[in-house]
C-alpha cells in the first residue's frame, strides 16, 4: 500500500496513530489506504479518494483530529508526478476536468479557510469558544458551542499552516494554469493567517510580477484579489487598462476610502451582465455573480443612494424574487435607511427605484424573502400598494 510514496508521506502514515483519530464518521482507522489511493495509476480511483476524504476528514468543511495529519500527507505528495493525473470529480455535481494537484490544492484551501474562521475577531488559539477572551465556553460565538475536540482540531491545522504554506507556494508557478489558479487561491487564503504575516511581502512581488506580465485577465484579476486580500496598496491598478483587473483592485479593504476604487466598481456595476460574464468559469473568490460582490462593496462606501442610483437602475432588470438578498432588497434599504414616511415626498431617486422594481415582473412570485427588506424599507409589501405612492 505504501510503494511509491515520497519518504515524507510514508513516514508520517507510519508515524499517526489513525485509529485514535477521529473523523466525521468516527475512527479515523480507514484514512489510510484512501491517501494512498490519492497516488493510484487510475485516475477514477484517485477521485474516489479525494472525494471519501472531503466527506471524512474534511466533511462540509469541518475540521477534526485526523484533518491536520490528513493534510501534511497531501501537502507531502503534492510534488509527485501521479499529481499531475487529469482529474474529474467523484460528486456529479462538479463537471471540471483539471489535474489531481489542483484539485489537493484546493482541498488544503478549505481547510485552510475553515481553520481562520473567527481568527482574527478572536485572537487565534487564545480563542475560547464563545468569542468573549475569558477562557470559558458560553456556548455562544462563532463556533455556537464547539466542543473541546473540534477547537483542539482547529488549533492544530492553525499549527501547521507554514508547513502547508511551503509545500504550495512552488505551484504559483506551475504550467498549468488550473493549478496555478488553485495554488494562488489557497495561498491567499493562508497568508491571512497573523503567524504568516511576515511572508507576504514575498508572495506579494511574486504576485505584482504576474501583474505587469501580459498574463491572462483570470490570472491578473486573481492576482489582484490576493494582495486586496492581504492589505496590500491596490490603487496602481485601478487605471487598469482591463476593467476587470481595475475592478478586482478596487474591491480591496485598503480602497474602501479611495473615491477613484468607489467609481471603478461604479463604472462596472453600470453594466452589470458584461461584469458577470468578464469570467465565463467564475472565480472562487466570488460567491455567485461578480455583481453581487461589487454591490455589497459599494452599498458599505457611498454615503447615499443617490450616488450609486445609475448603477441600480442597470441592476433591477437582472434582478428577482430570487436574488433579493443580494440586489433589490439592500437597495430598498439604501433607498429608504430610515424607512419611508407617508409624509414626506419621494425623492427622484426613491421613485425611479420603485418605479423600476414594481415594473419587473420576475420580483414579484410567490417567494417572501422580499417581505423582510421591504417591511425594513418601510414599504407596502404589495406590488399595486407601492404603485399607489407612484
Amino acid at each position: 500500500m505504501w510503494s511509491g510514496l515520497p519518504p515524507k508521506a510514508e513516514e508520517l502514515l507510519m508515524a499517526t496513530e489513525w485509529d485514535a483519530l477521529q473523523h466525521a464518521y468516527g475512527s479515523a482507522g480507514d484514512t489510510p489506504p484512501y491517501l494512498c489511493q490519492l497516488l493510484d495509476e487510475d485516475p477514477e480511483a484517485q477521485a474516489e479518494a479525494l472525494g471519501m476524504l472531503e466527506m471524512s476528514v474534511l466533511h462540509q468543511g469541518s475540521l477534526y483530529s485526523s484533518t491536520p495529519p490528513a493534510a501534511l500527507f497531501i501537502a507531502a505528495i503534492l510534488a509527485h508526478p501521479r499529481t499531475s493525473a487529469e482529474h474529474e470529480s467523484f460528486f456529479p455535481w462538479d463537471d471540471r476536468s483539471r489535474p489531481l494537484r489542483a484539485a489537493l490544492l484546493d482541498w488544503l484551501g478549505q481547510l485552510a479557510d475553515s481553520a481562520a474562521y473567527g481568527e482574527n475577531e478572536y485572537g487565534g488559539d487564545e480563542y475560547d469558544g464563545d468569542g468573549d477572551g475569558d477562557g470559558e465556553d458560553d456556548d455562544e460565538g462563532a463556533d455556537e458551542g464547539a466542543d473541546e475536540d473540534e477547537l483542539e482540531a482547529i488549533r492544530a491545522c492553525r499549527s501547521i499552516r507554514p508547513e502547508l504554506y511551503d509545500a504550495v507556494e512552488p505551484f504559483l508557478d506551475d504550467p498549468h494554469p488550473d493549478t496555478r489558479e488553485a495554488a494562488l487561491g489557497t495561498v491567499t487564503l493562508l497568508l491571512k493567517a497573523p503567524d504568516l504575516a511576515e511572508r507576504v511581502p514575498r508572495a506579494a512581488r511574486r504576485l505584482r510580477s504576474v501583474l505587469a506580465a501580459d498574463g491572462t485577465r483570470r490570472e491578473r484579476s486573481s492576482a489582484a484579489l490576493a494582495l486586496g486580500a492581504w492589505g496590500q496598496d491596490t490603487t496602481g491598478l485601478l487605471d487598469d487598462p482591463d476593467p476587470a483587473v481595475r475592478t478586482c483592485a478596487a474591491l480591496a479593504t485598503g480602497c474602501a476610502h479611495v473615491p477613484r476604487a468607489t467609481a471603478v466598481l461604479l463604472e462596472a456595476l453600470r453594466n452589470p451582465a458584461e461584469a458577470d460574464h468578464w469570467f465565463p468559469d467564475p472565480l472562487p473568490q466570488f460567491d455567485g455573480w461578480l455583481r453581487f460582490t461589487l454591490l455589497k462593496a459599494v452599498l458599505d462606501r457611498v454615503d447615499s443612494f443617490e450616488d450609486l442610483a445609475p448603477a441600480a437602475m442597470a441592476l433591477i432588470p437582472l434582478a428577482s424574487d430570487h436574488t433579493v438578498d443580494r440586489d433589490w432588497g439592500p437597495l430598498l434599504v439604501k433607498a429608504f435607511p430610515t424607512g419611508h414616511s407617508p409624509d414626506l415626498p419621494l425623492s427622484a431617486a426613491q421613485r425611479e427605484l420603485l418605479q423600476a422594481v414594481t415594473a419587473n415582473d420576475a420580483c414579484w412570485g410567490n417567494i417572501a424573502n422580499k417581505l423582510r427588506w421591504l417591511r425594513q424599507a418601510g414599504l407596502p409589501e404589495h406590488r399595486d400598494a407601492i404603485r399607489s405612492l407612484l
